[in-house]
């Protein structure tokens, strides 16, 4: 009896141990992004603006009755196959929340396999929060239940950008350049059709894709857009493609205006300086100079601990919302937290945010700013460069959704 007694203690105190540690384990997320190659500088500082989020969440009491959150990276060396490896891993590990990524070719070979994992094995789903890669296939024809997107997709950054130059009745003519892979492609496509839509009278004058950060010298583009007689070029380039690109047209003297929507990615204001100074148009999804903002003590906090700017609110609403619906499903539960995510709203600082059930795309403002040297509506210059954005436009969350062509299949 004695012993029945003793036995019957030994358990109790194995269940509730158990359930202690529990309790206090570190709920896991992981990240991939480009840690080495030529996009490296921008993996690191997307990683940087998850990290920011996720000290500020452990800091405020963590999750689940305490539970702190552990950032474990994966190298996607700008690369699908590595980033398969390295979602291979985080399967292995039994992580099931994945942030990221740079690079939208990554991002729809990622989409993919864990569309395919989950199938295979539903007992341990993965669900993907995308804050990085903006093709617009992944919320439309190859949208997912467990693909989430905190960012502006390549459909309403050119609708945006798109909306403001049809009031801009100066421009005549438009010179289309972008990136040769899928973000880029889906650009390209929109801009023709959006063009042709709400300016009819501009004239297209070249449209041109050029290989994802293999040019070195853009000079031989710089001189065809100069000779087209265009006044405004169009772009999704994004990383050194935008850099050499800006200091190409600058060697060369043009005077075209630049429209991206990339510029304040990390080394872009810094690399871009005087020669982007009153010609180059960004759109954001926040900068230093919005009026009234509430989130200059977080960008100034995350410079102090960083030495970056902070600017990407994506990667903080990605954060915060996963962890708002973590906290809702009072589970770290993947098809659960997915159930709390759909349909949430959220204002990560900048305005009402919404998650569309219909699609996993989150609808939010974006801000339109023209690169100009510190002055008035340029107080907080970009990257110690003497340079910041000017706010032209807000643009609300109604004015860049568009319908979407996803037929979403729900386990």
């Amino acid at each position: 009896m004695v012993w029945n007694l003793l036995r019957c203690i030994a358990v109790l105190s194995l269940a509730w141990l158990s359930n202690s540690v529990g309790a206090d384990e570190d709920i896991r997320i992981a990240v991939i992004e480009p840690y080495t190659g030529p996009s490296a500088g921008v993996g690191k500082w997307f990683t940087d603006h998850v990290r920011m989020a996720v000290d500020r969440l452990n800091a405020s009491g963590g999750l689940l009755g305490g539970r702190h959150v552990r950032i474990e990276t994966f190298d996607s060396k700008s690369n699908p196959q590595e980033a398969i490896v390295a979602l291979n891993s985080i399967s292995d590990k039994g992580i099931g929340f994945v942030f990221g990524t740079t690079g939208s070719n990554i991002a729809i070979a990622l989409n993919e396999a864990i569309t395919k994992h989950n199938a295979r094995d539903p007992s341990s789903p993965i669900l993907f929060l995308n804050h990085g890669a903006l093709a617009s296939e992944l919320t439309n024809e190859s949208c997912s239940y467990w693909h989430f997107r905190f960012g502006a997709n390549s459909d309403m950054q050119v609708m945006g950008v798109i909306r403001y130059i049809a009031q801009q009745k100066e421009i005549k003519s438009v010179y289309l350049l972008n990136q040769d892979y899928a973000y880029g492609q889906a650009v390209q496509r929109l801009m023709r059709e959006l063009l042709a839509q709400q300016r009819p009278d501009i004239k297209l004058v070249g449209d041109e894709l050029v290989p994802l950060q293999k040019t070195k010298d853009f000079a031989p583009y710089v001189s065809k857009i100069r000779s087209s007689g265009s006044n405004a070029v169009l772009t999704s380039f994004w990383g050194q493609d935008l850099n050499l690109l800006m200091k190409a047209a600058h060697d060369f003297g043009m005077s075209s205006r630049f429209f991206t929507v990339h510029a304040h990615l990390f080394g872009g204001p810094a690399a871009i300086g005087e020669t982007g100074a009153g010609r180059l148009v960004n759109l954001a999804t926040w900068h230093a100079n919005v009026a009234n903002t509430p989130l200059a003590d977080y960008a100034s906090d995350f410079r102090k601990q960083y030495k970056e700017d902070w600017n990407y609110l994506p990667a903080k609403a990605a954060v915060e919302m996963w962890a708002r619906a973590v906290s809702a499903a009072a589970s770290t539960d993947t098809i659960k937290v997915a159930k709390a995510l759909e349909g949430s709203r959220y204002d990560a600082g900048t305005g009402q945010l919404w998650m569309r059930p219909d699609d996993h795309q989150l609808s939010m403002p974006l801000f339109l700013g023209t690169f100009m040297k510190v002055g008035p509506g340029v107080q907080n210059p970009a990257e110690d460069t003497g340079f910041g954005f000017r706010t032209e436009a807000r643009l609300e969350a109604e004015a860049t959704t568009l319908p979407t062509r996803c037929k979403m299949e729900r386990p």
